[in-house]
């Protein structure tokens, strides 16, 4: 989406803040012993109270409001009810949803509760990077260039990205152009980033795969070579300085 007028940026804020907001309060609300379900229907309701609707659900009939990936799930994860969350578990919640026609995509992982796992340097690695990412993005820069930064930041602290699994355009819908914001130089990839374009940008930032793969379920995403990997997104305007980021109330 490109923004052309006062009143899609007010739009754009707006559902913004609802996805943002319930990322936020998910995370607080997230205990250990608690269920994925549990938890999804907390971030289902605070959705329905900024009046909005849950983007997966509407556009794929996901089986949740919300996607809640823990320990090895990548992304996509199925908040089921036999899904228990424990102390140290690294866990992912992604919020996307639609508001009045305009629609916004944001998501972030936590260590839940004591880091007996250690998770936390993974996780604060990805928060890093993807605020480092955005912070380089403006009218006239190269979408691959952005890749680059992404993948040379996390394998200077010894990791890996995700390469199948990218950021995107949204905003009269869930996924727009430009598809596919990889987290890698992809020299192949000539465009660039528009003024007053909508993006979501996100990190996937891995311990040791690089592509994610479709368990049998058709939903949850796993790595190709098994690790971890921790996830961040903002949705954000793109400007002739750095970017607007609609998302920032979640607080990653």
């Amino acid at each position: 989406m490109s923004i052309s007028k006062e009143s899609e940026l007010a739009g754009m804020k707006r559902v913004s803040e609802a996805v943002a907001v319930t990322l936020r309060e998910m995370r607080n609300y997230a205990k250990p012993g608690m269920s994925a379900k549990e938890l999804d229907e907390f971030g289902g309701k605070m959705l329905r109270s900024f009046g909005a609707k849950s983007a997966p659900y509407v556009t794929y009939k996901f089986p949740g409001w919300t996607c809640i990936s823990v320990n090895h799930e990548v992304a996509h994860g199925i908040p089921y009810n036999h899904k228990i969350l424990q102390e140290g578990d690294l866990v992912n919640v992604d919020v996307s949803a639609e508001l009045d026609g305009f629609w916004s995509d944001n998501g972030g992982s936590f260590v839940l509760g004591k880091d007996i796992r250690n998770h936390e340097h993974l996780v604060n690695t990805s928060r890093i990077i993807l605020n480092k990412a955005i912070r380089h993005i403006r009218d006239g820069v190269r979408i691959s260039a952005i890749g680059h930064l992404i993948e040379t930041e996390a394998k200077k602290s010894g990791y890996n990205v995700i390469k199948n699994l990218t950021g995107h355009g949204v905003g009269r819908s869930l996924h727009e152009e430009p598809h596919h914001i990889p987290n890698y130089h992809d020299h192949r990839n000539h465009g660039r980033f528009r003024k007053n374009s909508v993006v979501a940008i996100e990190t996937f930032i891995s311990t040791r795969s690089t592509f994610a793969n479709t368990l049998s379920d058709g939903w949850t995403l796993v790595g190709n070579h098994g690790g971890f990997v921790a996830q961040h997104e903002h949705t954000i305007v793109i400007t002739d300085h750095e970017p607007l980021i609609l998302t920032a109330l979640n607080e990653i």
